[in-house]
């Protein structure tokens, strides 16, 4: 069991940016952020993981499980007996739950999906565009220090609501469970009729999404994916770059993270609540706290120490918390905060200050935004209808959450007569011309020259 830190173990560093003026370069170097291995060393590690996937299959899948998971199994695939099972055991308050949030999370989805749409420039010259679902996903689900059974459901309800037609689930083999994925997540899968579920974490549970496993000794195949969606440590984020191109891939989603934009109007006992909230998850994770009141950052402190000391994974809360990822910003106003929300581009960011909806309204950079006291981020975790599978380490300022149409593709279709096609020939010619490919132009004209239609056999 790991020792209960004492008080003075809290270094909740603080970052004071008042009465500076800052570019958004200047802004994000002062972010507190999170310090892993460097990506050479990540990179190195799982290009040899992703090789080895690719020349040996399943023979490298078990070196694998047995080197970082202490697991030796035949196959990884999940039988179905195991997964009935899971959800036959499961305890009917985490039935609910799960099911409460399905429902929930399944609204959502189904109202995201984009209308396909038809325009016409005239008669006979239509272009459309509709959206059609990827033929196959892979869904990773981490099993680390957290069984994270909403993973399951925030990653496989968009699938499904897109209308993908083959799904399958990867999570890391549990020694403590039979060399199995969590009973939890497994029950989850089962709640939402994923079968398809393989015991295989990390990068090379990627890796076998993107590449596929052939048969090996009567075991198998895993056949490939078209996308790949799913958080995880750096060794998952690293590989889903990798493979990036082969597949589609939602983000690279890392480590937790979490920012609270708030003023004097804060209860401390409420921000230090969810700071931790974010804490518990991972060694690693990212807790700030941006504030223009030196007194409500004082107190939140203070609240950090009592409620971290009485949390069941204090020792984790307090690494975390301590970090070079995690602090205190302060800023000399709502406006200044605003700006540095921005700069940081939280996976989750809280608003709790006076006006919490119109300052929300002008946020812009987040994976998601919590607004007002009664918003806290583990409601989207688990019951709000939202995704909790977002992006982080500032890469919010141009990715999105996951959602349905990240198994969406968009197929333009472009059905032109032979009247409509004339019209506009010659701006075909011109603009060919232009580019010095005449051979496109000529693509559109000879359609119209005078001759025998030949048939060929």
């Amino acid at each position: 069991m790991p020792p209960v830190p004492a008080v003075r173990d809290l270094e909740f560093r603080t970052v004071d940016l008042r009465g500076r003026v800052l570019s958004l370069a200047e802004l994000r170097e002062a972010m507190p952020r999170v310090q892993h291995q460097t990506t050479e060393e990540a990179e190195r590690t799982v290009r040899g993981i992703i090789s080895d996937v690719q020349d040996r299959g399943f023979a490298a899948l078990q070196d694998l499980s047995a080197t970082f998971d202490g697991v030796e199994l035949p196959d990884p695939r999940v039988p179905a007996a195991v997964m009935e099972a899971a959800l036959s055991a499961l305890e009917p308050g985490i039935r609910s739950a799960l099911e409460e949030s399905i429902r929930r999370a399944t609204v959502f989805a189904e109202s995201q999906r984009p209308q396909n749409v038809e325009v016409s420039f005239g008669a006979g010259a239509t272009v459309a565009q509709k959206w059609i679902p990827v033929s196959r996903v892979g869904l990773y689900v981490p099993g680390g220090l957290a069984p994270l059974a909403s993973s399951v459901i925030m990653n496989v309800v968009p699938a499904l609501a897109a209308g993908v037609p083959s799904i399958a689930l990867a999570s890391p083999p549990q020694k403590n469970f039979g060399g199995w994925p969590h009973p939890t997540i497994l029950a989850a899968a089962q709640l939402l009729g994923i079968t398809e579920v393989y015991a295989i974490g990390g990068a090379q549970a990627i890796a076998s999404f993107a590449y596929g496993v052939p048969t090996a000794d009567g075991v198998g195949p895993l056949e490939p994916v078209d996308v790949i969606t799913g958080p995880g440590n750096i060794f998952v984020a690293t590989a889903k770059r990798l493979v990036k191109g082969v597949v589609g891939i939602d983000s690279e989603a890392g480590t937790t993270e979490i920012a609270v934009l708030a003023d004097a109007t804060a209860r401390p006992e409420v921000v230090a609540a969810d700071l931790i909230s974010q804490a518990e998850h991972d060694p690693g994770a990212a807790s700030v706290l941006i504030t223009a009141s030196a007194e409500l950052a004082a107190a939140v402190k203070l609240e950090l120490v009592r409620q971290g000391l009485a949390t069941q994974h204090a020792a984790r809360v307090f690494e975390a918390l301590s970090g070079p990822q995690s602090g205190v910003v302060l800023v000399d106003d709502i406006e200044q905060g605003i700006a540095v929300c921005d700069a940081y581009a939280a996976e989750h960011l809280e608003i709790l200050t006076a006006d919490a909806p119109g300052v929300a309204a002008r946020i812009r950079n987040a994976g998601a935004i919590f607004v007002g006291e009664y918003s806290p981020v583990s409601l989207g975790d688990y019951c709000a209808g939202s995704n909790h599978v977002l992006p982080t380490s500032g890469t919010a300022a141009f990715s999105s959450g996951l959602n349905v149409t990240a198994f969406l593709r968009a197929v333009q279709v472009v059905n032109y007569t032979s009247d409509a096609l004339r019209e506009v020939s010659e701006h075909i010619v011109s603009l060919a011309n232009a580019e010095n490919l005449p051979a496109h132009g000529a693509a559109a004209t000879i359609r119209f020259e005078p001759g025998p239609r030949t048939h060929v056999e």
